[in-house]
């Protein structure tokens, strides 16, 4: 039976355990919105109707494909962590703090449940800094500034729709 080569499988980055592990399950938290919110994106591109109808179908393919590159970026961030990403739909269920949409919606009804899935991720990604400044785990820094940015923007650019 061969040994287990320590060097080479722990992790050696600047960042204690128990702080990658606390950043770790902050991203967890903020891949099972991203995912929520990408399948609530995609649902709705695929269902959408009415006088917006094109415009919205282009602006949420956007918008999910985004997000389909995004969940692989905060996965591999965890993973390079020391963690494993949680990749169910039960995890993602369990973790998110966005609801499921009933049915099929409206399109005005569409638009305020995405804006409301946009600022939900924004704020998870904005609970998760206090740990990363302690830690000063910059590359997940980046990766939250990153991230909300984008969201804030999708969630203003939506909101827009609403109004008037």
């Amino acid at each position: 039976m061969a040994k287990k080569n320590v060097a080479a499988t722990s992790i050696n980055i600047g960042i204690s355990d128990k702080d990658r592990k606390k950043i770790a399950d902050g991203l967890s938290k903020l891949l099972a919105d991203s995912y929520t919110l990408y399948l609530k994106t995609h649902n709705f591109h695929w269902n959408v109707t009415g006088p917006m109808f094109n415009t919205l179908h282009l602006m949420f393919e956007g918008q999910y494909t985004e997000l389909a590159a995004a969940v692989d970026l905060i996965a591999e961030r965890i993973r390079a962590l020391g963690y494993p990403a949680p990749g169910s739909y039960k995890d993602f269920a369990r973790l998110s703090s966005i609801p499921e949409a009933e049915g099929v919606p409206s399109a005005q009804e569409m638009i305020a449940q995405l804006v409301a899935g946009q600022e939900a991720v924004t704020r998870t990604a904005r609970s998760i800094f206090p740990a990363v400044d302690a830690a000063a785990d910059e590359p997940t820094a980046d990766l939250l500034t990153q991230r909300m940015q984008l969201h804030e923007k999708n969630a203003w650019m939506l909101r827009s729709l609403l109004e008037g």
